[in-house]
């Protein structure tokens, strides 16, 4: 062994190949990453806000005042709002039971009294229960995330500070003698509508700010990623098709003769085993030891099980189909991409119309909407549970089909891992060192004398 490193480093190939690959794999990680999150107000568009306008109006001098409508009016005729928002005009009934399956963000709420409180500041006389400040209330609904809930308030906040001076305006002109040469008055008719933020159905103790079901979605992903890397290489090794090396020492088994079909099945009914044995890991280091909310644990279970092993038979598949390159396509295209488009951290509709495209097929997006529904909607189906489910299943179909279909195209064109050629010459060498080690075996034990030499005669014959 006297090769010296600086003479395998003058072969660049040997180590340039590697770091160009490192060097498009990273360029990948940050442009999807970097990319997907580095400016979510420019590309919101669409996010799901509703409005329930229950102002019931007053009439003034013979004339009828309803502010709710022109507030609402406003809000629709203004594109710095339509262009990122998506309003709908709903009983606060329907308002409510839309926010609790995860179909909304937030809901404006503008209260019955709205035109009366703005009227008080013009000088008309203020009966029981109407407050004194004009106020709407924007719920939020932060189980689906407080990014996308900041970015409504973040679109709302400003239309309404712009919207209220104009309807001030106009309602000054219904302002009494008293009122118009008040101060205070006049201040407050310059600017006469607020806006608080309060928070819908609050989330639980231990549930991460409306994060942990993410962060569950994600390790169940990871989990099938990994479980199926460990996977492959340990059947790869055991089957003699990789070696094992465990600190100092290196093994190389004999190998099997099996074709690439039968060995996809092998590897994929090691991860169906897998899958929920590393899930239910998580479950218990998430539940039991940490003391994550999970109403619905056995449900929250079968479905992480579920995605786990749909991401450990895509992993394998891509693995038998391109080689030790489908690992990085696998972390590409199940974790990093699907980490990108998940709408976990930021909403789908804050995200470059790429990332939008891909986020109805990508794994991660599809787990995360039935984690979010068994964890903080009830496990309601219309919530994201039935569609996740169906969603996981038909990915899972098209991994099985994938892999079953150009495996067996390989085996049939004769694209074995090792040919035969080379494995009979494989088994034939290995069979000769095993001879020749028991032969040396035989010899260090024999005692010396003529019984090594018969053995060495016979040999020689």
């Amino acid at each position: 062994m006297r090769v010296r490193a600086s003479q395998i480093l003058k072969a660049r190939k040997i180590w340039l190949l590697p770091v160009a690959i490192a060097a498009v794999f990273v360029a990948l990680m940050s442009a999807i990453y970097i990319g997907s999150v580095v400016d979510p107000t420019a590309h919101l568009h669409e996010l799901p806000v509703m409005v329930v306008n229950q102002d019931t109006g007053a009439t003034v001098q013979g004339q009828r005042v309803d502010i709710g409508t022109s507030l609402v009016s406003a809000l629709e005729g203004s594109s710095a709002v339509t262009d990122r928002l998506r309003l709908r005009t709903v009983t606060m009934q329907r308002a409510k039971a839309t926010m609790n399956r995860g179909g909304a963000y937030a809901t404006l709420v503008i209260p019955a009294t709205l035109s009366q409180s703005v009227l008080v500041a013009a000088g008309q006389s203020r009966t029981n229960g109407v407050p004194a400040k004009a106020t709407v209330e924007l719920l939020e609904n932060q189980r689906l995330g407080s990014l996308g809930t900041g970015l409504a308030a973040g679109v709302l906040t400003p239309a309404i500070a712009q919207i209220s001076p104009q309807i001030g305006t106009k309602v000054a002109k219904l302002a009494t003698p008293a009122a118009a040469g008040n101060p205070v008055a006049a201040a407050t008719l310059a600017d006469p509508i607020a806006m608080t933020s309060t928070q819908f159905e609050p989330l639980p103790a231990h549930s991460a700010l409306g994060l942990s079901a993410f962060y569950v979605a994600l390790l169940a992903i990871m989990g099938g990623f990994v479980g199926a890397t460990l996977i492959n290489s340990s059947i790869d090794s055991a089957l003699g098709y990789g070696a094992t090396e465990l600190g100092p020492h290196w093994r190389q088994r004999r190998p099997v003769a099996i074709n690439r079909r039968q060995t996809l099945l092998v590897k994929w009914a090691a991860a169906t085993v897998a899958a929920p044995v590393l899930t239910g890991v998580l479950m218990v280091i998430a539940i039991t030891a940490l003391h994550m909310y999970a109403p619905d644990w056995l449900l929250l279970w079968g479905l992480c099980a579920f995605a786990s092993l749909m991401i450990a038979f895509g992993t394998l598949t891509l693995l038998a189909i391109v080689g030790s390159l489908g690992q990085l396509l696998a972390m590409i295209l199940l974790v990093y991409l699907s980490l990108a488009s998940s709408g976990g951290t930021v909403p789908i509709q804050a995200l470059p119309g790429f990332f939008q495209a891909f986020a109805h097929v990508e794994p991660l997006r599809q787990v995360l909407g039935g984690t979010r529904a068994v964890m903080y909607f009830g496990a309601q189906g219309d919530a994201g549970l039935t569609h996740s489910l169906i969603m996981i299943a038909c990915e899972l179909a098209f991994w099985a089909l994938l892999g079953l279909v150009v495996t067996r195209f390989y085996d049939r064109r004769g694209l074995y891992r090792l040919t035969p050629d080379l494995w009979a010459f494989i088994n034939h060498t290995i069979d000769q060192r095993v001879a020749d080690v028991q032969a040396g075996d035989r010899a260090a034990a024999a005692p010396s004398g003529h019984v090594v030499g018969a053995d060495v005669g016979s040999a020689a014959s």
